[in-house]
């Protein structure tokens, strides 16, 4: 399927999900949530590392099992292995002969009970010494083969590890929890930075309809102002005056548009859809009070950012535990069996069992340093939790006070703004019972419009600091009970 044909139906059905979005086709701030679920990178990149780590954590737990290995080895010696006869002869030339004394004197003395007289065992000792130097062999002969193969299976179970499995499984299930919070994270940047770019975009709309009426009164006055100059009421220049204001006006709405367009083209950077994709957003800016500006009491416990800090603590806990373990011997059991041999110089039994042992008894003291090292890394993870959770809280504070802020400005915007729109048509009025000038009307239009200006770009901020106050809670969905 074409992407963005399934773009466009992923965006029919989210749309669908929302009665007025299903009527105007308009869309809101939760379809974008739900776009960007589903699409944006950054989000499915640490998806991906939960199922990694996942998949991890799965492999710790299943390693107390046996390991069954298949052994398999072929040896090719240079020379076969040799018995090293000239080596010994020595010693069996010695033995053999004293040998055959000690046996013809033990029977000659059972016999007549006394000893062989020594000439006589001198004489059996120099034979039997002539004999066998006479008939031992003068090469080395091979016990086996060049080359030989085995084949064999190989059991090994763990049955203590001073804890080395345990806290493997502890550091995976650690490592695993903290990919779970990296997505809650991802997820509520991304959602904070939506909401962001689509306040921005419903600001340029309230801008662009207060400087579309604008546009509008200024083209109506400058008509009016070439009706009296043809009436020849009013010299040309107040005209002119006319047409500079309309054309800087237009100029303004057109920039300001463009301005929109950039807002869009990263909204949909951050959804993840090309830039050639068709969104609808007409709504504007509307003043609707915070509800609770005071933070709940622990709010920052809900916090992703606050979890992924904390999260480091029992990570650094874990390591602490696996340190103390390269201190701690480890026992195996194994057994082995023979599957195939082939020219083995010697024949080993079908089978064997039994235990192994292994303990570092001295590593120049670098076991012990690990755990001082790992105990200051829980301790900084400690620090690190106490530091984040004194800037949310300290962040908390700050938002609430620029909120309050806002609010009062947007209190005297408001009234200048109702006041601006009031004198302009008072000049308006004037200017029909030639009272007032031209220009007189321009200036007054020009007055509204930056008044007006100003009171959007302050209810801006003020929806962006209550975007900022609901992200520093945890929940920068929120936001959505403020633009509905």
């Amino acid at each position: 399927m074409n992407p963005k044909a399934s773009i466009n139906i992923l965006l029919i059905c989210l749309t669908a999900c929302t009665p007025a979005a299903a009527q105007s086709g308009e869309l809101s701030l939760a379809d974008c949530f739900r776009i960007a679920r589903h699409k944006n990178l950054a989000v499915e990149q640490v998806r991906r590392s939960l199922q990694a780590r996942q998949y991890q954590l799965k492999a710790e737990q299943s390693t107390y099992f046996p390991k069954v290995d298949l052994l398999a080895g072929y040896n090719y010696l240079s020379q076969p292995l040799e018995v090293n006869l000239q080596q010994v002869k020595n010693g069996i030339v010695e033995g053999s002969s004293q040998q055959s004394v000690s046996t013809a004197n033990s029977v000659y003395q059972q016999i007549t009970g006394n000893p062989l007289p020594q000439p006589v065992q001198d004489g059996i000792y120099n034979t039997t010494k002539g004999i066998i130097n006479t008939v031992y062999p003068n090469y080395n002969p091979a016990l086996s083969k060049q080359q030989y193969f085995t084949a064999a299976l190989g059991l090994r179970q763990p049955i203590y590890l001073g804890g080395k499995l345990a806290t493997a499984r502890d550091i995976a299930r650690a490592e695993y929890e903290s990919g779970i919070v990296n997505v809650e994270l991802v997820e509520k940047q991304m959602d904070f930075l939506l909401a962001a770019a689509y306040i921005r975009i419903l600001y340029f709309n309230a801008v662009l309809l207060s400087q579309e009426r604008i546009v509008a009164s200024m083209e109506r006055n400058e008509r009016f102002a070439i009706s009296l100059v043809n009436n020849e009421i009013i010299p040309p220049y107040q005209r002119n005056w006319a047409t500079v204001a309309l054309t800087f006006a237009r100029s303004r709405h057109e920039n300001m548009a463009l301005e929109k367009i950039n807002a869009m083209v990263e909204l949909k950077r951050l959804m993840q859809l090309p830039q050639d994709t068709l969104l609808t957003i007409t709504d504007t800016l509307h003043y609707k009070q915070l509800e609770a500006i005071l933070p709940p009491e622990g709010f920052y416990k809900g916090n992703p950012t606050y979890k992924a800090v904390a999260s480091k603590t029992a990570l650094a806990e874990s390591t602490v535990k696996a340190s103390r373990s390269l201190s701690l011997p480890n026992i195996f059991g194994i057994a082995s069996l023979n599957l195939y041999q082939r020219d083995l110089p010697i024949t080993t039994p079908p089978w064997l069992v039994g235990v192994e042992m292994q303990w570092n008894l001295f590593s120049g003291f670098s076991h012990q340093k690990k755990v001082k090292a790992t105990k200051l890394w829980v301790d900084e993870a400690k620090i690190a939790a106490d530091n984040t959770q004194a800037l949310l809280e300290a962040g908390a504070a700050v938002v609430r006070n620029k909120v309050t802020v806002l609010q009062r400005d947007m209190q005297s915007l408001s009234q200048a703004r109702a006041q601006a729109q009031l004198t302009t048509a008072q000049v308006q009025e004037r200017l029909a019972n030639q009272l007032s000038s031209v220009k007189d009307v321009n200036d007054a239009l020009l007055m509204e419009e930056e008044i007006g200006k100003a009171y959007y770009t302050a209810l801006f901020g003020y929806l962006l600091a209550a975007a900022e106050y609901y992200n520093i809670l945890g929940t920068p969905q929120q936001i959505t009970t403020l633009l509905q």
